[in-house]
């Protein structure tokens, strides 16, 4: 039996090509990331970008995966009891996504200081800036969280809805 396509895979129908070379991308990126990093900087991008889809699925990989306190860490990263540097990876991502016009010498020294290579430097950017391309693309189109998200704890999911709410059953083209 073949598994129900998400939301996001549905939105992507129309544009096959664009949703392959996503993929593409995004597995690029991420292989070159350890993979907690990547989602926490990701959660940081896509709360900054307010897309309650991709809040919730990576904020349900790190609880699922990592038994991070995603609760903590979505409402206030800086005070979770995360390591500097995690702390400073999701600084970078949220300023990537709020105006990396802003992010200079100082703020990738911090990251350089932490221990962080330029390429891990780049890798936290890279995963910044294509959420935002990700996120933008759902929440343009209207795409709401699949319903199965209404299964987390209400407490978890109440943090990391920060947009678009949790579509009340499977939406169907």
């Amino acid at each position: 039996m073949e598994a129900m396509a998400t939301s996001y895979e549905r939105a992507f129908e129309q544009r096959p090509a664009v949703y392959a070379a996503w993929q593409q991308l995004n597995g690029a990126i991420k292989a070159g990331m350890v993979l907690r990093r990547y989602e926490l900087v990701t959660l940081a991008a896509a709360r900054r970008l307010r897309s309650s889809y991709c809040s919730l699925a990576h904020g349900t990989v790190l609880a699922e995966q990592f038994d991070a306190p995603v609760a903590q860490i979505a409402t206030d990263h800086r005070a979770a009891g995360l390591d500097e540097v995690d702390v400073a990876v999701m600084d970078l991502a949220e300023q990537v996504v709020e105006d990396a016009t802003s992010v200079g010498d100082t703020d990738l020294q911090r990251l350089r200081d932490l221990g962080l290579s330029d390429e891990e430097i780049m890798d936290v950017v890279l995963a910044a800036a294509a959420r935002c391309f990700f996120s933008k693309t759902l929440d343009a189109l209207g795409v709401q969280p699949d319903s199965s998200y209404r299964e987390l704890a209400p407490g978890l999911r109440q943090v990391l809805v920060v947009g678009r709410p949790i579509a009340e059953s499977e939406q169907h083209k």
